[in-house]
């Protein structure tokens, strides 16, 4: 690796030749890689990858403690989670307590529902994730700038088309609170380090 301040580290050819990390910036390959990665269909994708992966951890984090307690019922009649709606039409129907089944089948039902929600997660995450991310490249395109009002106009947008199906008024607090999100982050990550 190269770092400033290193023999022959951090600096470009004179010449403009190769770069003394063994690559040159003026070659084709380079310059269709480094465009390639720039554009809004490679950035949403590869929001879209992280988003699903970060979502799937999350997702698994948080169905793992979903079972800190022992009262939960995987086949509870009803219509919430882990319940079983054509349980409740059975008559002498018991549901059974996770905690009183065997270990082998309590792991069973964990590692499924873990692996369901962890998918769900990870999927929503994707989709808000290129959403964004696709919606601010776009932005930034029309504007032909990079600045604050771009993740806020981004943010807006995405918050009202994930809450288009509430109506006008969800869509227009998910406008407000995705804007009002966005702006917070993009300024945050805008201040100037400490270092400088």
């Amino acid at each position: 690796m190269n770092f400033p301040g290193m023999p022959g580290g951090g600096v470009a050819a004179p010449d403009g030749g190769a770069a003394p990390g063994g690559y040159n910036p003026n070659d084709p390959n380079i310059k269709w890689m480094q465009k390639t990665m720039e554009s809004c269909f490679a950035k949403t994708v590869m929001s879209g990858g992280a988003g699903f992966a970060l979502g799937g951890v999350f997702g698994m984090f948080m169905a793992s403690m979903a079972y800190d307690t022992p009262y939960h019922s995987p086949t509870t009649p009803g219509t919430g989670p882990g319940a079983n709606p054509a349980a409740a039409g059975i008559p002498g129907y018991k549901p059974v307590d996770l905690s009183s089944m065997p270990l082998k089948d309590q792991l069973k039902h964990g590692f499924k529902d873990m692996g369901q929600r962890s998918y769900s997660t990870a999927k929503n995450f994707a989709k808000v994730g290129a959403l964004f991310s696709g919606i601010e490249c776009g932005i930034e395109g029309l504007r032909a700038k990079n600045d604050l009002g771009n993740g806020v106009a981004a943010g807006c947008l995405t918050g009202a088309i994930l809450a288009k199906n509430g109506g006008p008024q969800a869509a227009a607090v998910g406008c407000a609170g995705f804007a009002a999100f966005s702006a917070a982050i993009d300024a945050w990550m805008r201040m100037p380090s400490e270092e400088e």
